[in-house]
């Protein structure tokens, strides 16, 4: 009997509830047919966990920042191949030198990347993958260097848009990458070059449809809207309650939650407070998938209200577009990075321009007006989600490249 390719997967925090998306992938490569490792930089604790998280955290590799084992892992490699373990950290300090917090860290997850790589071995990993294009591709790239073990990583948002330390060693010594959107494929274009078309593969995130049916809301006459991120400066969120304190002035009866946890929470709730809305916008706090597949099917309108920040952050394509769309719900969106790829305007949804207030409340009454136009929108919106971000298909795509990978180092 065969026995089952082994991936390890990578990534900077598990659990990390964001970042469902990725353990929905996992789950889902096992399920077609692979064996995967779990390597998270830091296994962290949350207040709020996903039941299929639980399972994975038995799983979890744990490692310290630092311990005997990963001091003996160091010394070893060291001795055996001096040259190679000093030209690999002289590489990350010079690649790195740009951002002194990147670089900071960067050394810091050295030593015990080089315990990661001898863990690998003994575990017989075939291929490795991480998601972002920071800290976990460059350790993947640094296991890669320390073992021959070929890697790719998917890249999403601001791990390319803000800092791209050492990203061209990255893409160039990958044997695949993964862009969730075309934008983000032109944007590796725009800043490393034309030969990073042919490396970079388009396979979008997907989500579980059958997790999330059509909302069957009885009428009650107020308008619900809902909003889905963490509480951070590049999802907008102060433009929506901006928004809602417009519709408030207009007389509409709505009532706006918005799920997440994060920094600015005190900050939001002061907003709220000040603009006379305690009660008609709540803040629920961070929820489970489950939870937030409830609050979707009781919702009118799903509003992404993302902005670009000072330093670049944005959006790649919100995973949460796509479970509203899953719901056949109306979505208005901002008008920014690959948005546009599962938003169309006439066509799936709105999009509005960022940080606009104003544009944001009068799309939100046209959809309230337009009943029949939001339901014409957001029933093609569902199809559209159904036909080309559906995790089953989108996986099968990514371990087409996993298997080529690994055919290429058995052949070899």
């Amino acid at each position: 009997m065969r026995m089952p390719v082994k991936i390890a997967y990578i990534m900077s925090r598990f659990p990390h509830l964001p970042e469902t998306f990725i353990l929905r992938e996992m789950m889902e490569v096992e399920r077609q047919g692979l064996q995967v490792s779990l390597y998270p930089l830091i296994v962290q604790k949350q207040t709020v966990i996903h039941p299929d998280a639980e399972k994975w955290l038995t799983r979890a590799h744990r490692l310290p920042w630092i311990s005997l084992e990963i001091l003996a892992a160091n010394g070893r490699y060291f001795f055996k191949h001096p040259l190679r373990y000093t030209a690999l950290l002289w590489r990350v300090f010079w690649g790195n030198l740009t951002s002194p917090k990147f670089l900071a860290r960067a050394l810091a997850l050295f030593p015990k990347t080089v315990c990661m790589a001898v863990q690998m071995q003994a575990e017989g990993i075939q291929h490795i993958h991480a998601h972002y294009a920071t800290h976990p591709a460059l350790t993947a790239w640094l296991i890669h260097h320390l073992t021959g073990i070929p890697y790719s990583f998917t890249v999403h948002a601001h791990d390319i848009y803000v800092d791209r330390a050492m990203l061209s060693a990255k893409v160039r010594d990958a044997a695949f990458v993964v862009a969730i959107s075309q934008f983000n494929r032109q944007f590796l274009v725009h800043h490393l070059g034309d030969w990073t078309l042919e490396k970079t593969h388009v396979i979008h995130c997907g989500i579980q449809p059958d997790r999330y049916q059509p909302a069957q809301k009885k009428p009650s006459g107020r308008f619900e809207i809902i909003s889905i991120g963490s509480l951070q400066p590049y999802k907008g969120q102060r433009y929506l309650i901006e928004a809602c304190a417009l519709l408030h002035q207009r007389g509409l009866d709505f009532r706006c939650r918005i799920i997440g946890g994060g920094e600015l929470a005190s900050a939001l709730e002061k907003q709220i407070a000040a603009s006379g809305l305690s009660g008609q916008v709540i803040l629920t706090g961070p929820q489970t998938q489950e939870s937030v597949a409830q609050i979707l099917s009781e919702s009118d309108c799903y509003v992404q209200p993302s902005i670009i920040t000072a330093s670049g952050k944005m959006e790649g394509i919100p995973v949460s577009l796509m479970e509203a769309l899953a719901c056949a719900l109306p979505v208005v969106a901002s008008d920014i990075s690959g948005i546009s790829e599962l938003v169309r305007p006439a066509e799936t949804g709105w999009l509005t321009p960022q940080r606009d207030a104003a544009a944001l409340a009068d799309v939100l009454l046209d959809v309230y007006n337009r009943p029949e136009e939001a339901a014409r929108r957001a029933q093609a919106g569902r199809d559209l989600v159904l036909r080309e971000f559906g995790i089953s298909d989108n996986i099968s795509l990514l371990l087409l490249l996993l298997n080529k990978s690994v055919r290429s180092i058995i052949q070899a």
